[in-house]
């Protein structure tokens, strides 16, 4: 049996409780961003997944994600279900248990991720089917392509903390939902301010904090990878916040709180996939030039006409995307010997060619399949998946939980 470092399963177990508080960030951070009268609806839609995807990954989400564990395949197998046999397990220098808590931790983020974009007209009912759809039939088998040694790992493709696996992966299932919904009424006529930013700015300093976990518990050691992909992660969300702010300034004449929270956000997201594979200044450089980027891609949704509510698609999917296909361009073997040389540090395109075809398959998977579960539960629901004019006018807390986010009444 392997020895139990215990160095390494504290951090891992720590880790796991950072990511885990990532979700509820993520909560106020969409949650302050929406109309007051969708603010519950959204902290629910996000606390939701908490629920139902750890009750998934319990009995067979761990096993169809992990299962067959290096196998060059496409889905993992059942013999784990219900976490058989893995009371005693170790894994690498952790038990078994700690990775398996630890990878339960993207699985409830991720879907929670598509929320902003569906914010303010997606029912209930039509979201707690599709996350408990997607969650098995898109990220599961993702997980296990990129994570688990799957077909992507074992053509070379790197992902560090889950730029294709997290980001790109509900980047497309966002923008797949939003196109099928359709606009929110009023969009983009009417505007739509956030109705409080510091639930906003609350949030992403719970997400920029559970970040740290994220990344550099993503070494599944105590170590000197850890340690530069926590020093990544602070760097990169920095420079993503200046690089979005410089832009901003320079095209609307202001830099907002909102622009500093999102750009931050941004740098976090790109780093994610190179955390534990790049050094020096590079992640200065991926955090700048993501912050600019994500910026001007908000005008995707305006140029083409899907209603991304709260930018999930700049923010996430562009910025998966660029971070994903960055560490080809500054993978450094010297920081991570299970890295392979970016074309940056001399190792030609070899690497750069595998993250385009990982981040194509990704996207076009998880499009696909995002929407055609979505037709299936727009014919399958009585009142489909998307709320009525009127329920959309009340908003979605008193429609969909008979709930009020604010009371200003006198007690």
């Amino acid at each position: 049996m392997p020895e139990i470092d215990t160095g390494d399963t504290a951090w891992v177990l720590i880790s796991s409780a950072l990511v885990l508080f990532m979700t509820p960030g993520l909560a106020l951070f969409y949650g302050g961003m929406v109309r007051s009268k969708n603010v519950l609806a959204m902290l629910m839609q996000n606390f939701f997944a908490m629920g139902i995807v750890t009750v998934f990954w319990v009995l067979f989400g761990y096993s169809l994600a992990f299962g067959d564990l290096g196998n060059a395949g496409w889905i993992g197998n059942f013999d784990f279900v219900g976490l058989k046999d893995l009371t005693n397990g170790v894994t690498g220098t952790i038990p078994t248990l700690a990775f398996v808590a630890f990878q339960l931790t993207f699985a409830v983020i991720t879907p929670a991720l598509i929320t902003g974009a569906i914010a303010d007209r997606m029912r209930w009912v039509a979201w707690v089917g599709f996350i408990a759809a997607w969650s098995v039939l898109v990220y599961l088998p993702v997980a296990h392509w990129v994570f688990a040694g799957g077909w992507l790992a074992d053509r070379g493709a790197l992902d560090f903390a889950g730029g294709t696996v997290v980001h790109v992966n509900a980047g497309a299932a966002a923008l797949a939902l939003v196109i099928l919904l359709g606009k929110r009424k009023g969009w983009p006529r009417d505007p739509m301010p956030p109705h409080s930013l510091p639930l906003t700015l609350l949030g992403t300093g719970i997400l920029w904090f559970g970040w740290f976990g994220f990344n550099a518990g993503s070494a599944l050691s105590a170590n000197g990878v850890a340690a530069q992909a926590f020093l990544n992660t602070f760097v990169a969300a920095a420079a993503g916040m200046i690089g979005w702010l410089v832009v901003e300034r320079m095209k609307s004449g202001h830099a907002t709180t909102l622009g500093a929270a999102s750009g931050a956000v941004a740098g976090l997201v790109a780093i994610t996939p190179c955390a534990g594979f790049v050094g020096g200044m590079a992640p200065v450089i991926i955090g700048l030039i993501t912050g600019a980027v994500c910026f001007l891609a908000i005008q995707l949704k305006f140029k083409f006409g899907y209603d991304d509510s709260l930018d999930v698609v700049a923010v996430h999917l562009v910025g998966g995307l660029l971070g994903s296909l960055m560490v080809g361009l500054f993978a450094d073997d010297a920081v991570n010997e299970l890295a392979t040389d970016g074309l940056f540090l001399g190792g030609g395109a070899d690497l750069l060619v595998e993250q385009i075809i990982a981040v194509a398959a990704v996207f076009i998977f998880s499009f696909v399949v995002s929407y055609v579960i979505g037709l299936v539960l727009k014919a399958l629901l009585p009142k489909g998946i998307r709320v009525t004019d009127g329920e959309e006018d009340t908003g979605l807390d008193l429609t969909q939980h008979s709930e009020t986010g604010y009371s200003l009444e006198r007690v």
